[in-house]
């Protein structure tokens, strides 16, 4: 019988931490995405794109890893919301970039 103990509240596990970092990358990729999005800026749409897609490769990681449920310190609801922030991320430097690649007349 196998049983899930929480974890600690404040214990940084390598699942935590990865996810940390995933959400920090997905979040900095939207930063840069709406700053791109709002200037016209096409490295920094390269840039967001990306950072988002690295969020969610890690984000995906952490969660395909992940033992156990949520709340057991293996980072499972950061890695999801990593994986929700990188694909904002994209989405925005998308946009972005299909933004910046029309002529200036249209």
């Amino acid at each position: 019988m196998t049983v899930l103990l929480a974890a600690d509240a404040y214990s940084l596990g390598p699942g935590r931490i990865g996810a940390l970092i995933a959400g920090a990358l997905g979040l900095a990729g939207v930063i840069t995405g709406g700053l791109a999005l709002a200037r016209a800026w096409r490295r920094g749409a390269v840039i967001a794109v990306a950072a988002g897609a690295v969020g969610m490769v890690v984000g995906g990681l952490i969660v395909v890893t992940a033992d156990g449920g949520a709340g057991t310190g293996n980072g499972l609801g950061g890695g999801v919301v990593a994986l929700v922030i990188g694909l904002l991320a994209v989405v925005l430097g998308g946009v972005a970039l299909n933004r910046s690649a029309r002529p200036a007349g249209r």
